[in-house]
């Protein structure tokens, strides 16, 4: 045997099909999307083919680069992208993965956006950045109607029009938004941008933001103080005139992972910006934007979870231990099963989010539980997706630990969910202000998972715990996370008792309702119907 031979190593997965995914699919056509399919097909079989996964590793592996002055010494503040990073936006502005659901009056617009997110995702999770926050724009900016009515049509464009010039002379627009700072973080009230009116109907802004993501953007939605406090504005890069707007780009944030996309600290040295929605009523109007972000979390997390499932079961199918294949391993199949359980419990409910988002502006009950299950979901979801990865990542052994496998990159981009808009007590304790505030969310909850009422004992018993738990709040704050993490799982719970397969429904509530179910993955009881699970992850 010559020792280069290469054997016993598994097969390259590119190209597969990204929408071979029965909990997708099957969630599409349940939550009133069903008419995208072909679309979520074509662009399934895109982003697992070896261009997409070709420019997803490209982009990360050449990051942008911040351009802060010009060869004569003139600031430029542009950043510069691979190549690769433009064909990904281009093919997400293309298929409407940004603002397009809020100009399309079908019904099921938000499931199937959500579906296609999740889908084209696969090929690089950093770009999906700027997508979201464009997606999540246009609610806040109808606070202000001359402005929705302005610039609505090219934030939802079909066509991704990269360059610095005048917003209104361009053919589509991609933005951003800039709320937080080095000395508040999360707390956006401790801002100290300020805001000054001007006579043109305009407002003065002078601060610094610590993290403002894809500065690259035509437009951001920020937070400044005004007269009557902190208020929301909109600032374009370029102003009507043509002339730059002061928005100083000062470094790109040196991030664990989402390398694709800048984020960055900018500096407003009297910029133009104008107000949306009233002055003081900042957190207010902004706060649409932040809840369509969540759900993106939410998207992104569930879609980071079947990457690493596929992955590890791709792997195990075809790599051979001790005389047969890995996954013909009792211990193994435990692993596989459980990672694709947590995979199609977070789908099922992310296109639940999405299907509550559709029908919220015409049914207040569905507005409600939106309301309250995203900031539960946002908490649940986003925290799991860490330990997904790294178990996902160890089904491969050292392969999975190199770079070139793609395991590191989702591992790295796994805890970024759950930091983005909101870290976890933040999630947790948005919640707990929704029921304080909107008591009728709480009672969209209960209406919700009590349609799963009697098909599950264990479900039935957690869906009590938590009548129980809310009954009394006292040391509620201290009890959030355990809380928010029971209201989540009875959510995945009743949806897929409900709508998934039987086999992951069983094995789901035997575990994370029942209580049959060790710490880390791998410890399904005895019993399980693993065969059927696994195969949910075929996609070749």
């Amino acid at each position: 045997m010559h020792t280069h031979d290469v054997f016993n190593q598994v097969p390259e997965l590119v190209p597969f099909d990204v929408s071979r995914n029965p909990a997708l699919l099957e969630g599409l056509h349940r939550e009133g999307g069903g008419w995208a399919e072909p679309e979520v097909r074509a662009l399934g079989l895109r982003a697992g083919g070896a261009e997409a996964q070709e420019w997803g590793r490209l982009a990360n592996d050449y990051p942008p680069v911040l351009r802060t002055h010009d060869r004569y010494g003139n600031r430029i503040d542009e950043v510069e992208f691979h190549p690769a990073w433009h064909q990904l936006m281009a093919v997400a502005v293309e298929h409407g993965l940004h603002g397009s659901p809020w100009l399309d009056d079908r019904p099921g617009t938000h499931v199937a956006r959500a579906a296609k997110f999740y889908t084209w995702g696969v090929a690089d999770a950093g770009h999906m950045c700027p997508i979201s926050m464009t997606y999540a724009v246009i609610p806040a900016l109808r606070h202000n109607p001359e402005l929705a009515a302005r610039f609505e049509p090219l934030l939802g464009s079909r066509s991704y029009d990269f360059g610095l010039r005048e917003p209104s002379g361009k053919t589509g627009l991609i933005a951003g938004m800039s709320m937080t700072e080095k000395q508040g973080g999360s707390d956006v009230r401790a801002n100290t941008t300020t805001a000054t009116p001007r006579p043109d109907g305009g407002y003065r802004i002078v601060g610094h933001k610590w993290f403002t993501s894809a500065p690259m953007s035509d437009m951001f939605l920020t937070l400044a103080k005004a007269p009557g406090g902190l208020s929301c504005f909109l600032l374009p890069r370029v102003l009507p005139d043509g002339t730059r707007n002061p928005i100083r780009i000062q470094r790109l944030k040196d991030k664990l992972g989402n390398r694709s996309n800048a984020s960055s600290e900018i500096e407003y040295e009297n910029a133009t910006g104008w107000l949306v929605g009233p002055e003081g009523a900042g957190v207010k109007t902004i706060i649409e934007m932040v809840n369509m972000t969540r759900l993106d979390c939410v998207i992104g997390s569930a879609t980071g979870m079947r990457v690493g499932a596929v992955h590890a079961v791709h792997h195990a199918r075809h790599r051979q231990t001790f005389g047969k294949p890995l996954i013909d391993h009792p211990a193994m199949r435990n692993v596989l099963a459980d990672l694709v359980i947590e995979s199609d419990a977070a789908t099922t409910v992310m296109l639940r989010l999405a299907g509550a988002t559709d029908r919220a502006g015409t049914d207040p009950a569905e507005a409600a539980l939106r309301r309250i299950a995203l900031a539960i979901t946002k908490y649940w979801v986003c925290k799991r997706a860490p330990a997904h990865a790294a178990e996902a990542l160890e089904c491969l052994g050292g392969n999975g630990y190199a770079e070139e496998s793609g395991m590191p990159r989702l591992y790295r981009e796994a805890p970024l969910m759950s930091i983005w808009e909101g870290s976890g007590n933040v999630a947790a304790l948005d919640a707990l202000r929704a029921m304080a505030r909107q008591p009728e969310s709480v009672e969209a909850y209960f209406a919700e998972v009590s349609l799963a009422r009697g098909a599950d004992p264990r479900l039935d018993d957690v869906i009590d715990r938590v009548g129980k738990e809310l009954s009394d709040f006292s040391d509620i704050e201290y009890r959030a996370r355990r809380v928010i993490e029971l209201m989540a799982l009875v959510l995945q719970g009743a949806q897929l008792v409900r709508h998934g397969h039987s086999a992951v429904a069983d094995a789901f509530c035997a575990t994370r309702l029942g209580d049959d179910w060790g710490i880390a993955f791998g410890t399904l009881p005895v019993g399980v119907d693993t065969q059927s699970i696994i195969e949910r992850a075929f996609v070749s």
